[in-house]
């Protein structure tokens, strides 16, 4: 693409690189100059101007934005593309999910020409309803083609939606004489909340005592299609009440304890018939970020994390501080 100023008279057809106040009206730029408007230019006294011309082998920034978008969302469903305008196509949810994004290709895609970019949410980033899950921008009014190609070729099929598929969920409730209380009901109405955004239901909440025997057998009554516990007394080993009643109702403990503050005294795993059981841990009674809303939006959506993204979820896990913390990060 060939950029730079040159005089009026050899300017029809290419793109202006920057507005100009005409007395009549401004010519804003990223516009082709027609021959008229070149003459407006001439009337004003104008008799250089900057400009972008395209080359054979260059896409226009529109067409260019467009054709790395689509291949983006290439296979997938819940996405939808904006009109191109001034060489930006962004990528939209069309209901609740979660970004599901290839990271590593999508690196790649923006390494392939400093022209051609694309700025994503998060992986696994909770998105609502026409939510901005990303934007792909031609910085220029052009780009090689071939650069263009490749990075679609490279990242086609990397953005997708995954869809909350878990339409429920049983809450369990541990109490005792010392426990946290939950008389005022605002922790239950923050649970809740997160159901809500992710499209779920509360199917049933049952208060049982703070024993392990009690929890699991409170979890072979659960209707609900995932399992939350909220125990009285934060969890604080792999074998307190709450990890020890999810083996003993027959499920397995996937992981205790995230490096995620707050949400560090989380647990999670599966029951005997394949549902989801996350262990809440207290911050949860917070409608705050926390890392329990990373583990259940991902199990909600089908995508149980590995141990090894758990331990990956600590650079960015430093969340904000709740004012209603017992025991503050600072004294």
């Amino acid at each position: 693409m060939e950029f730079g100023a040159v005089p009026v008279t050899q300017a029809a057809g290419a793109v202006l690189a920057h507005s100009v106040a005409l007395p009549d009206g401004k010519l804003k730029k990223g516009r082709v100059l027609s021959p008229d408007e070149v003459a407006r230019l001439e009337a004003a006294g104008i008799t250089r101007v900057t400009v972008a011309r395209l080359g054979p082998d260059d896409m226009g920034e529109d067409e260019a934005a467009l054709m790395l978008a689509r291949a983006l969302v290439e296979g997938g469903q819940g996405l939808r593309l904006s009109k191109p305008f001034t060489g930006r196509v962004n990528i939209h949810a069309t209901g609740v999910g979660l970004a599901r994004l290839d990271v590593e290709r999508l690196h790649a895609v923006n390494a392939v020409d400093e022209m051609v970019t694309l700025a994503t949410v998060p992986a696994w980033h909770r998105m609502g309803e026409g939510g901005m899950v990303g934007t792909v921008k031609v910085i220029s009014y052009g780009a090689p083609r071939a650069s263009v190609e490749k990075a679609a070729e490279i990242g086609r099929g990397a953005v997708t939606l995954a869809p909350v598929v878990t339409p429920d969920a049983t809450l369990i409730v541990t109490t005792h004489d010392a426990g946290s209380s939950e008389e005022t009901g605002k922790g239950l109405k923050a649970i809740e909340g997160r159901l809500d955004a992710l499209g779920m239901q509360l199917r049933a909440t049952e208060r049982v005592a703070h024993d392990a025997d009690a929890v699991a057998e409170a979890i072979g009554r659960a209707i609900g299609a995932m399992v939350l516990i909220l125990t009285a007394s934060a969890t604080s080993d792999p074998r307190d009440v709450g990890p020890d009643a999810v083996r003993l109702a027959g499920g397995q403990v996937t992981r205790f304890g995230m490096p995620v503050d707050p949400g560090n005294l989380l647990f999670y795993g599966t029951l005997g018939d394949g549902r989801p059981v996350i262990g809440l841990p207290g911050c949860a009674r917070s409608p705050a970020l926390n890392g329990a809303d990373w583990v259940l939006e991902r199990l909600a959506a089908g995508h149980p994390p590995d141990r090894t993204e758990i331990g990956r979820m600590g650079v960015g896990g430093l969340l904000k501080e709740i004012p209603t913390r017992k025991q503050p990060r600072a004294g």
